[in-house]
């Protein structure tokens, strides 16, 4: 099967133990769902590699990538806090992505132009980060995430500090990126019904195990599991 595969990945830390199975196919757009503390954040880790999982194995299209380091491994992760460089400017802030030491070549400068402009910040190129609105901020590191060209997108709760009407616009630029690039995407998120339309498929993850998993609208909708229900507040 192509796509990401976790098989019985393990984890334990402080109390706490994660123990998650699952495959996600390639080009799906998978919302990971689950309460502060049940373990999304710790997953995402453990994916990208930042992490070391006790046991168990991540593939990528068949290729086992559980014990490469983050910069080897085919994904962008990608935090709320945006980690961008107070000290760069936008142009800068994007080029890390393509080129650490930002000498650039005439081809390199046109893909961050084009990268720029598909998430609608090149006009503030120049500008630094503290410059931009929390929506701003977001598209520019979105941009630089998007440049490094790699097949996995794991976004952590990216859109958490932004108004209604900004997440919904993160939203559908999120949907029109991943399916040009023919990305695979896992996002985090505490709001999940804004993002049934852009996702295929969910996780609902709770004391570091999967309890629930299938298609978003039904699960939202028509949940049964009790603790699901319980977190939806129904």
């Amino acid at each position: 099967m192509t796509g990401l595969q976790l098989h019985n990945l393990s984890f334990q830390r402080q109390g706490f133990a994660l123990d998650v199975s699952a495959s996600l196919a390639k080009g799906s757009k998978t919302l990971l769902v689950g309460a502060s503390g049940a373990g999304k954040s710790t997953l995402l880790s453990l994916i990208g590699g930042f992490l070391t999982a006790k046991k168990g194995v991540v593939l990528w299209d068949g290729e086992d990538m559980t014990t490469l380091p983050p910069q080897k491994r085919p994904l962008t992760l990608l935090f709320q806090d945006h980690n961008l460089f107070p000290h760069l400017t936008v142009w800068n802030n994007v080029a890390l992505g393509l080129k650490p030491s930002l000498k650039l070549n005439v081809v390199e400068k046109e893909k961050i132009q084009s990268i720029l402009n598909k998430v609608g910040v090149y006009p503030l190129k120049e500008r630094y980060p503290f410059e931009l609105s929390g929506g701003e901020r977001q598209r520019v590191a979105l941009a630089r995430s998007l440049l490094r060209q790699k097949p996995l997108l794991l976004l952590d709760e990216p859109l958490g500090p932004l108004g209604p009407g900004l997440r919904k616009e993160m939203l559908e630029l999120l949907n029109r990126i991943c399916d040009e690039f023919q990305l695979t995407l896992i996002l985090t998120t505490h709001q999940p019904d804004e993002a049934i339309g852009l996702a295929d498929h969910m996780l609902f993850l709770e004391a570091g195990k999967i309890l629930e998993t299938g298609n978003p609208l039904h699960l939202l909708k028509s949940p049964t599991h009790p603790i699901l229900k319980a977190y939806l507040g129904c």
